[in-house]
């Protein structure tokens, strides 16, 4: 199954963060990463008062289920060095499950698609670039669609090399 991804990194080597990341999605069992953006320099969402982020998307093709997907995700950003403090506070990683194929799961623990993507430019204009033609099962739309709106949250500017 194809599932689109969101990592965001505001603390210590940002983009090395994020490769570290990619690098353990990858070497998950029964999966592979198959995409990724480029990387994005965002504002904070949020909670203002903290570095600015680096972001970006990325696709897997993954066997494991939407549940020990998360927990395996869970998983690299404890070993990464995340602690969970203050919701939208500052972080090493964090990494969102976005879009699954056409699932729409909605559990304690794990929503699918993701509650907030669909107004969040930082989420959006990465994710376009690698899946613009991936559909939210919710509205209908595109993910190109959804990132042409005008009314995204976040100035977001595309990284052409280096942090």
């Amino acid at each position: 199954m194809a599932v689109q991804l969101s990592l965001g990194s505001n603390l210590g080597v940002r983009r090395g963060n994020l490769e570290a990341a990619l690098a353990r999605l990858g070497q998950l069992p029964e999966t592979t990463l198959t995409r990724r953006s480029r990387v994005y320099e965002t504002e904070p969402y949020g909670m203002t008062g903290q570095p600015g982020f680096l972001n970006m998307a990325a696709e897997i093709e993954t066997e494991l289920q939407p549940l020990e997907l998360l927990d395996a995700i869970k998983t690299i950003e404890r070993r990464l060095g995340r602690r969970h403090t203050e919701r939208w506070g500052p972080r090493i990683i964090d990494i969102d499950i976005v879009l699954w194929d056409n699932l729409v799961l909605e559990t304690d623990t794990l929503t699918v698609p993701h509650p907030d993507f669909r107004k969040r430019a930082f989420v959006l204009i990465p994710l376009a670039e690698i899946a613009p033609q991936a559909i939210d099962p919710i509205t209908g739309m595109t993910v190109a669609q959804l990132a042409a709106q005008p009314d995204l949250h976040g100035r977001i500017l595309r990284l052409e090399s280096g942090d």
